[in-house]
């Protein structure tokens, strides 16, 4: 049972870019020729979000990387989802293995941030993943279904949520799960949402993969039933890639 919804694919743009190579990106993005029913969004760093809002064709939605738990106030450093949607931007990242791992953010803030942009409608990218060792313990559904059960448990409207799978070990490192690995762990979490939520939000929710996908596997990716687009680091900071990956839709009619 795949989603149903369009295939969606992100490129999270990190802690990289300069007003110019930004300008040069979105220009090879208004230029490529993209397969039109994908969802395509993109998450430039907070300070260049108006920058590629006013830049790039509406055929891209623009997400930014993290927001703040609640309303905004004395957070200094802190970026609000009223503010996000004043200047027009739609998504938001949250509960990215960075932010969890590096940042030290934990499941339940994660949660929180997700129903609070939600209420605002900023639409969420969900994400959930297990670290090597935790893998090589065994402890993969574990760790993704704890994760979820966190979202679940403050967000109450689906409608607007995207989630993604990115192992932990797979993000950067040029190791990718194999399409057997992805779709075994996709395939659980739909059945988990369909067990905890309902199977209304398992059979209709987009279940996205992240970690090292490139121009050269994504179409091995998208073909297995279970995986509905991506979520794409590196490769998202060149046009051309990030295009050839929006494009891999195609595979997954040939399979389908």
């Amino acid at each position: 049972m795949a989603g149903s919804g369009k295939f969606f694919v992100g490129g999270n743009w990190k802690c990289n870019g300069t007003k110019d190579s930004i300008s040069k990106l979105v220009t090879e993005l208004n230029a490529a020729t993209l397969e039109p029913d994908v969802d395509v969004v993109v998450a430039p760093p907070f300070i260049y979000i108006d920058q590629v809002k006013n830049s790039l064709t509406d055929r891209i939605e623009v997400s930014a990387q993290n927001v703040w738990i609640g309303k905004g106030g004395a957070y200094t450093g802190e970026i609000s989802a009223e503010q996000l949607v004043d200047i027009g931007c739609q998504w938001v990242i949250l509960g990215h293995s960075e932010r969890r791992h590096i940042i030290g953010e934990d499941d339940q803030f994660i949660g929180k941030k997700a129903a609070y942009a939600l209420s605002q409608n900023v639409k969420v990218i969900a994400c959930i993943g297990e670290l090597l060792e935790e893998r090589e313990a065994g402890k993969t559904f574990d760790v993704c279904f704890k994760q979820m059960k966190a979202f679940a448990d403050s967000i109450t409207n689906w409608a607007d949520v995207v989630i993604a799978y990115e192992p932990v070990w797979a993000i950067g490192t040029g190791k990718v799960a194999t399409p057997e690995q992805a779709q075994e762990v996709h395939a659980a979490v739909r059945d988990w949402l369909k067990t905890n939520v309902s199977p209304e939000v398992a059979s209709s929710i987009r279940i996205i993969y992240g970690g090292s996908v490139n121009a050269a596997n994504c179409a091995e990716l998208a073909k297995k039933e279970d995986i509905d687009g991506f979520l794409v680091g590196g490769a998202s900071l060149k046009g051309p890639d990030f295009a050839t990956i929006i494009n891999s839709v195609t595979s997954k009619k040939v399979a389908a």
